[in-house]
This record gives structure tokens, C-alpha cells and sequence, in this order.
């Protein structure tokens, strides 16, 4: 056997910067400096006796035997963590989530990280603002937000396109689109603990006169069910079809909405940026196999 002297830590640090390629952003997330990761890193190929890194002043890239030992590591150094954590297993994953989630790549995502780690994942739903994230309820937070609390750290997936929920019997359910500024001709449904539309979404000259609130997803469906208003919710609900009473037209001239996963940024769950970084790599695996149209454009790409 080869006398080396290489530790975990080493092989994680390599692994996150093999990931980000960015040894600011790398040192955050391994709660170090850049610095220290930058010496972690040299010992590391020290140890090894090659180049894992080709490293210029304006870029970081993986040399040939950087990109081999990540992908090796990719599969081994989580077996490794889990093979010596005590002999209860590895604590489950918590995530959380406001209302529905957003396909079949995050349930594919999940299920490729619990194969390939051993950490389980548990869904719990939170009718509460950022999903039980900041209120250490979960370990990671499916968010549909613009703006993420200082805190967290935040990965961005994508952005959903928008639809608007109207009730069947409702002439709008006729349309085969709606434009976003007509919506404020008529009473609006707000989910304000989970929902991403508010009445003062419209320009001021251009709002609604009337909003009327509610408290969670399911009061949200039951209130345009009973044609007290219009909701504006992601493009996936015109394939769920949550409710047989609600039906679901495209919506013009109004941005998507970003969909992010979030973890603390202090004392995470030791997978809880392996999950994030998975989703993303799946959700963008999906739609290059996938036809148009699509309901989460994936981050990076161009929007509609």
C-alpha cells in the first residue's frame, strides 16, 4: 500500500472546488478561507504527485487527473462518510417545501442521492415563508423567491414560467392566454405566506382593486375554485390540474419566477449542498431530453 497521507477533509476541499471551480465561492461553502483551501489543495497534490488543478489568473479548469479523481470521488468519498458515521446511519435529510413540487426530476434527484449517499431524504411540507429553513425545522428549502434572507445560501435551479388560475366557469377559463397587466382589471387570490404574486406586483397606476388573502396553497385553489378571484402559480399546475374546478391559461408578459433550494450558510447538514448541486445537474439533464414546451426553464438558459 502507498504510504500517503491524505485525510477526508483534503478530498472533500478538492471535491467542492472540483465542483465550483471558484476558490472564493469553494472556501465558503467549506466555511474556510481561500487561503487555507489553496494549501489544502497543494498538499493534496503533493500527496498525489500530479496536477489536479491548471490554474491561471483569470480561471481555475481541472487537469486530466483532476477531472478522473473527481469523478471517482463523486462515488467513493460519500460511501466513505457514510461508511464511518456511527452505527445508527447517517441522518436523514429534511426538505421542505411550501406547496407543490416543481417534477419528476427533483423526485429522479432524490432518489439518485439517497442511492448513491445512503442519507434518506424526508419531505415536510411548511406553510411558512422560507418552508421551515430559517427556523431549523429542515435541513433545505425548495423556495419560489427573488430574494433569499441573509443566512442561507442559495443555489438557483431555474425560473418557472407563470399560468393564471381561474375558476372553470370563469369566460377567462375560455382564453387561450391571459396578459399580465389585464389580470388587474379583476379581484386577485394571494397566497401571502407562500405565494409569489401580492397585489402591489402591478405598477401603482395599475394594481388590483381587490386582493383577496389567504394563508396556504390549499385555501389559494378552493378561493378561485369558488370564483372569488384569479391566482397566478408556476406552468406545472396545467399538468397537475390540482383541483377539477380550477382551470389553468398561460400567462403573457410576466417574468418567470426563480426556483432555488436553500440551506443555512452556517452548520448545514453535511449533504445539504450535495442535494442542491444534484437537483441542478438533473433538472438540466431532464430538459435536454425533454421536448418543449417547458415549465422550469433551466438557470442559464434563455428565457422565453
Amino acid at each position: 500500500m502507498l504510504d500517503r497521507n491524505i485525510g477526508l477533509r483534503q478530498l472533500r476541499a478538492f471535491l467542492t472546488l472540483a465542483e465550483t471551480l471558484n476558490f472564493t465561492q469553494a472556501a465558503a461553502e467549506l466555511g474556510t478561507t481561500q487561503p487555507t483551501l489553496t494549501r489544502t489543495v497543494h498538499r493534496l497534490e503533493e500527496e498525489l504527485g500530479v496536477r489536479l488543478l491548471d490554474r491561471t489568473t483569470r480561471q481555475v479548469a481541472l487537469s486530466a487527473e483532476g477531472t478522473r479523481l473527481r469523478g471517482e470521488l463523486l462515488v467513493l468519498l460519500p460511501r466513505l462518510e457514510a461508511a464511518l458515521s456511527p452505527a445508527a446511519g447517517p441522518a436523514p435529510l429534511r426538505l421542505g417545501f411550501t406547496w407543490l413540487l416543481p417534477g419528476d426530476w427533483l423526485h429522479e434527484a432524490i432518489g439518485r442521492f439517497e442511492e448513491e449517499t445512503g442519507v434518506p431524504v424526508e419531505l415536510s411540507r411548511k406553510d411558512e415563508l422560507h418552508a421551515g429553513v430559517t427556523q431549523g425545522a429542515v435541513d433545505v428549502a425548495l423556495l419560489r423567491t427573488k430574494e433569499v434572507p441573509r443566512g442561507l445560501r442559495s443555489l438557483e435551479l431555474g425560473r418557472e414560467q407563470q399560468v393564471a388560475a381561474v375558476a372553470q366557469g370563469s369566460p377567462l377559463a375560455r382564453r387561450t392566454s391571459l396578459e399580465w397587466t389585464e389580470l388587474a382589471r379583476h379581484p386577485i387570490v394571494a397566497n401571502t405566506v407562500s405565494g409569489t404574486v401580492r397585489g402591489d406586483c402591478w405598477p401603482a397606476d395599475h394594481r388590483p382593486g381587490t386582493v383577496v388573502e389567504c394563508g396556504n396553497f390549499d385555501e389559494w385553489l378552493e378561493l378561485i375554485a369558488a370564483d372569488r378571484g384569479i391566482g397566478v402559480g408556476p406552468a406545472l399546475l396545467r399538468r397537475r390540474r390540482p383541483h377539477p374546478a380550477v382551470a389553468f391559461v398561460p400567462l403573457t408578459g410576466v417574468e418567470p419566477v426563480p426556483l432555488r433550494l436553500v440551506r443555512p450558510a452556517q452548520g448545514p447538514h453535511p449533504y445539504a449542498e450535495r442535494l442542491m448541486r444534484l437537483a441542478r445537474t438533473v433538472l438540466t439533464e431532464h430538459h435536454a431530453t425533454h421536448i418543449p414546451p417547458r415549465s422550469v426553464i433551466p438557470q442559464g438558459e434563455a428565457g422565453p
